[in-house]
């Protein structure tokens, strides 16, 4: 909200904008605007927009999370959805699940999380079973194999193009590169499994931004 104050006489015309907002969540984070036009996320928002990642997810959901969340609706910039993805990284279940639920509290609370899910859930997953009864129903056609393997193709390529748009912010940022250069290694090289590597580079990465985050400041 801006608010404009009468001027003294004698001195030139100011102006004091106020700007309030409200936070939610337990990140204390600002109450979500759409866009940047001052409106409030409304709940139905919500579950069109993860209802849309759900449907369009064939390249995995978290491919269309970030292009909805972020690049469409801007609800979350890049850093933010960042953060939310690496906190998912160590909750248990399927990674998408979690962000459609911090995303949702984020931005309405425990309600909007509960409509975040209803959309990612109801419709899309009883369409998904549907279709994949019916795939595995006629698997051995050399024509659906053909498809199923273009859209594996498809799909990684999207996975390693969000990827590298995840870690764009951090581009100027030597460590993060590093810490990402180690992570694809031990993933793609020497083949370990996730948890092994998100607990063996997590605290490393935590101890060396600690230490280089006071130097960035005062530099």
């Amino acid at each position: 909200m801006f608010r404009q104050f009468g001027n003294i006489p004698g001195q030139k015309p100011t102006r004091r904008i106020e700007f309030r907002c409200k936070t939610v969540g337990r990140w204390g984070v600002t109450q979500a605007l759409a866009s940047g036009r001052g409106e409030r996320i409304t709940l139905a928002a919500l579950f069109v927009g993860f209802l849309k990642v759900s449907l369009l997810g064939f390249g995995g959901g978290l491919v269309w999370a970030r292009r909805i969340v972020v690049d469409q609706k801007r609800w979350v910039d890049d850093q933010e959805f960042a953060e939310i993805l690496t906190l998912c990284q160590f909750m248990p279940g399927p990674n998408i699940v979690g962000i459609t639920i911090c995303v949702g509290s984020r931005l309405r609370g425990p309600v909007g999380a509960i409509a975040a899910v209803a959309g990612f859930i109801l419709i899309p997953w009883t369409v998904g079973l549907a279709f994949g009864s019916l795939c595995l129903h006629y698997a051995h056609r050399p024509i659906l194999q053909n498809i199923l393997g273009g859209l594996s193709s498809a799909a990684a390529g999207l996975m390693i193009a969000t990827g590298i748009r995840l870690l764009m912010p951090h581009r100027r940022r030597q460590t993060a590169l590093l810490f990402a250069a180690l992570a694809f290694t031990g993933m793609v090289v020497a083949k370990l499994p996730l948890l092994v590597v998100l607990l063996g580079l997590a605290p490393l990465s935590i101890a060396v931004a600690s230490i280089t985050s006071p130097r960035a400041r005062t530099s």
